[in-house]
């Protein structure tokens, strides 16, 4: 697992996943109750992007997300925008895929977002965030992907 920082954003916490394969298939664990990194469960669901595609910057003020890369590549950005973090106007990058399976826990207030970057097909994450999805009052917030005021370069191959 390369974080490719040498700091991480306040609160962010990394976990490997383990792999288990045998002649059907393969297993990989991704979060249980049991560990230090779990907080608490809202819902799970999962989300693609195509290659080329950001989906970003958004934030939360009340839950957290848990991120794992099932297929393709993900280009994971984070931005701290919090005033009151030490970590505050840092950014991380960690590149998801299935291959090196990791875990990536993301704070409220801690904006992310990520770039499909498979040529072979869609990306997709799944996310286990701490909360259900309130239809009427989400707990989303959205900022441009390309805000200039965020040093983060989408661009970037």
């Amino acid at each position: 697992m390369k974080t490719g920082e040498k700091t991480l954003i306040q609160g962010v916490m990394l976990k490997p996943l383990k792999v288990i394969p045998d002649d059907r298939g393969r297993l990989m664990e991704i979060l249980r109750t049991d560990e230090p990194i779990f907080e608490r469960f809202g819902q799970v669901y999962v989300t693609t992007a195509r290659q080329g595609v950001v989906k970003a910057w958004h934030y939360h003020k009340l839950q957290a997300d848990y991120w794992a890369c099932l297929t393709g590549k993900a280009r994971v950005g984070l931005y701290d925008a919090r005033g009151d973090s030490p970590t505050q106007g840092l950014t991380n990058e960690f590149l998801l895929t299935p291959e090196e399976p990791f875990l990536v826990k993301i704070p409220p207030l801690v904006y992310h977002g990520f770039k499909g970057m498979d040529s072979g097909g869609d990306t997709m994450i799944v996310n286990i965030p701490t909360l259900p999805y309130h239809y009427a009052v989400p707990d989303e917030y959205r900022v441009d992907p390309y805000d200039p005021k965020i040093p983060f370069d989408w661009k970037r191959p």
